[in-house]
């Protein structure tokens, strides 16, 4: 595999990362989208990580930080996404690495993450990776 970087992506760069998440987000009008990476990027409860291939952004998490009280300190990957060229080549693998390192350095607790129903994939991906299913996710659009 090619040169594998994964950092931290500066709030000021975080529009970056609108090629990809369109890929997962689609149904999303693009200057909504924007508005609300903007907002995100502002917050202290959020981060997003870039994985770089020969500097080249492949792949993003964004990160969100709480306290819950069924499982204590947090890390919230979001927004998981790699580029279809670079899927099934182990890159979610290394990423989810950095993210556990990551969580381990900065006294997390647990790691808890939500995904698409329809994405089957990622399910079957994040249940090798020992994630457990604890409930439903719901939304309501008001």
């Amino acid at each position: 595999m090619e040169n594998i970087d994964i950092k931290l992506i500066p709030s000021e760069e975080i529009l970056i990362i609108l090629p990809l998440l369109k890929e997962l987000n689609s149904f999303t009008d693009e200057n909504i989208l924007k508005e609300r990476i903007l907002e995100m990027s502002k917050s202290l409860n959020y981060k997003c990580i870039g994985v770089y291939v020969n500097h080249k952004l492949i792949g993003i998490s964004g990160l969100w930080f709480l306290t819950r009280h069924y499982c204590g300190k947090t890390i919230e990957p979001d927004h998981v996404i790699i580029d279809h060229t670079f899927r099934s080549k182990g890159i979610g693998k290394i990423l989810f690495e950095w993210i556990y390192n990551y969580a381990q350095k900065n006294n997390f607790e647990t790691i808890e993450l939500n995904t698409y129903v329809e994405n089957i994939k990622s399910h079957k991906f994040y249940e090798n990776e020992g994630f457990k299913k604890l409930g439903f996710h719901y939304i309501k659009k008001i």
